[in-house]
């Protein structure tokens, strides 16, 4: 039996083959779940607006122009990541990441907390967030859904740790220690993941010699380039239909504890549909991934959303049941999260690995467009209407025509 020996440099190289991939999937998920706390900042802006007055408008703000720069700098990221190695990209973010939250905790103007959480979090999280699903890809094509899966639900599982311990700290020692102290926390947890993750080397093939699973094969010689794959019919399906899916599950993030607050529950109850959300998250990326490898990504996809589609009109009107309240809420969580991790792995089954950093950076732009039209449905709808009625309904019939969209999609060859 081979020993394993770890040297100095964190370079995994020499570890035996059946097990040399598997530190990767650590380090991707401890990315994940510090980049994860971006969903839980909601619980820093109650004392925020008390301290200096300001309005829900404003702070939210900042978590609407990290949406964008999340998408942005993914793209960015996958691209250097493509030409450089993760660990540079992942650096990156690490840095970027932690100084936002320490800059935080350092607010004493409007501006300067759009630019820690706005940009600098934002900025970091699209930069380090590409690195998990390329290398996990690249590592794994035989199990390619559920290691995505796993990696990617470390996003979900952050925030149903950290949020609930920000709202924990800042009760005691207030939410400038609280950001600082997170700061540090995600610093050194990013920078251990930095070490982690790797490529594979030139030509490595999972330890049963296959390049892909039977049933989804990835074959090394389908890599398409960015060019090649934006001026394809079926690419943009694919990225209507994602903008179309995650809408539905922004619009619901963004206004969650306003919604359930507006339903007439206490503050706890409130709390705890956080991570009642959370453990949905997650559970959509880590199952649905395993799922996918074994029915197929569009398949899954389709299941998920016709359920989103049925469940968003279905929490409104049993918003005021705690029970049905929660069941609902996990479920279109669920939907979803698992999105966020069967887009990564089509596409790298449709477009490749060598190109993956670039190209799922143009698909992921769909969701950072979604992150600005989710929030604005549910806030228009709120002011116009006095209530989320007809933004559930909406999101209900978005999940639908996303389902359509991606119903119609047939896996294209490059040459076509």
């Amino acid at each position: 039996m081979k020993t394993v020996q770890l040297p100095l440099s964190c370079d995994f190289q020499y570890i035996s083959s059946p097990i040399r991939r598997w530190p990767v999937v650590l380090g991707g998920f401890l990315l994940n779940m510090s980049l994860g706390t971006f969903y839980a900042v909601s619980a820093f802006l109650l004392p925020i607006e008390k301290e200096f007055g300001w309005s829900r408008a404003q702070t939210s703000l900042a978590t609407t122009l990290g949406f964008v720069m999340i998408s942005f700098w993914f793209v960015i990221g996958g691209y250097i990541q493509d030409r450089r190695g993760p660990r540079l990209v992942a650096a990156i973010g690490t840095v970027l990441f932690s100084l936002g939250f320490f800059l935080a905790g350092k607010t004493h103007s409007l501006p300067m907390f759009y630019v820690a959480v706005g940009l600098c979090v934002g900025a970091g999280n699209g930069f380090a967030y590409v690195v998990p699903m390329a290398v996990g890809s690249k590592w794994f094509p035989d199990k390619r859904g559920l290691i995505v899966g796993l990696m990617v639900g470390g996003y979900g599982a952050g925030s149903g740790v950290f949020g609930p311990l920000a709202s924990k700290l800042i009760a005691v020692i207030g939410w400038r220690e609280t950001f600082r102290a997170f700061s540090i926390i995600f610093f050194l947890m990013m920078l251990l993941a930095t070490c982690l993750v790797k490529n594979p080397p030139e030509g490595y093939q999972p330890p049963d010699g296959s390049p892909g699973s039977g049933k989804h094969p990835s074959p090394r010689n389908t890599d398409v380039p960015t060019s090649r794959m934006i001026r394809m019919p079926q690419f943009w399906t694919l990225w209507i239909g994602y903008c179309l899916g995650t809408t539905a599950g922004v619009m619901v993030i963004s206004q969650l504890v306003p919604f359930v607050r507006a339903s007439h529950h206490a503050p706890s109850v409130a709390s705890f549909a956080i991570i009642v959300g959370a453990i949905g998250n997650t559970a959509g990326r880590i199952l649905s991934g395993w799922l996918s490898d074994h029915i197929g990504r569009l398949k899954t996809l389709c299941i998920v959303l016709l359920i989103s589609a049925v469940a968003m009109p279905v929490l409104f009107f049993g918003r005021e049941h705690v029970v049905l309240l929660y069941l609902a809420l996990g479920v279109v969580y669920y939907c979803y999260g698992t999105q966020l991790s069967v887009y990564a792995s089509t596409s790298a089954d449709f477009y490749g690995t060598r190109y993956l950093g670039l190209n799922y950076g143009i698909l992921i732009l769909a969701w950072g467009i979604a992150g600005v039209i989710g929030p604005m449905i549910a806030s228009y709808v709120f002011v116009a209407r006095g209530e989320y009625r007809w933004a559930f309904f909406a999101a209900g019939a978005i999940s639908f025509a996303a389902f359509v969209l991606l119903f119609a999609v047939k896996p294209q060859r490059p040459s076509e």
